[in-house]
């Protein structure tokens, strides 16, 4: 029995199994749409880190 998902892109349900080479999207063209969307980071994963703590100066005369 083969599980049945929704593509992440489109929302089309999709055999998740060996059968289907785009798992887990439905078709080569929703996995580009989703690779594209990384690729111009439409998505992204939030960085909790704070930057370090320094202060830089640009205008202070090093003589």
């Amino acid at each position: 029995m083969k599980k049945i998902i929704k593509c992440p892109s489109c929302g089309l349900s999709t055999p998740y199994s060996t059968d289907n080479p785009f798992r887990p999207f439905c078709s080569e063209r929703c996995k580009l749409v989703d690779l594209g969307a990384w690729a111009t980071e439409t998505y992204r994963v939030p960085d909790e880190s704070t930057p370090p703590d320094f202060e830089v100066d640009l205008f202070k005369n090093s003589d």
